[in-house]
């Protein structure tokens, strides 16, 4: 049972990157269900890739303001990559 508690626990602490990955995965698989519904709309091949382009462009704007903290770089290898910039000899 103390098993089951843990897993709850850890299901619970990281709930709010749960929610990051529902929406990271509904923004990458959104283009394609508006493509089937403008299809099953009647719409033409110009206009279903038209919305798809603008709705993955905004789906990739989100996605980067949603991962922007695990891409930053650390002043660490910022200093790294200064020391290492020197002339050839």
């Amino acid at each position: 049972m103390s098993g089951l508690k843990t897993g709850l626990g850890y299901i619970k602490d990281s709930f709010s990157q749960i929610l990051k990955g529902f929406i990271l995965f509904m923004l990458a698989t959104s283009g394609l269900g508006l493509a089937v519904f403008l299809r099953y709309l009647g719409y033409n091949g110009d206009t279903i890739a038209f919305a798809g382009i603008i709705l993955e462009a905004i789906g990739l704007i989100l996605s980067y303001i949603l991962l922007r903290k695990y891409v930053t770089v650390k002043e660490e290898d910022k200093e790294k990559e200064q020391k290492g910039k020197g002339k050839f000899k």
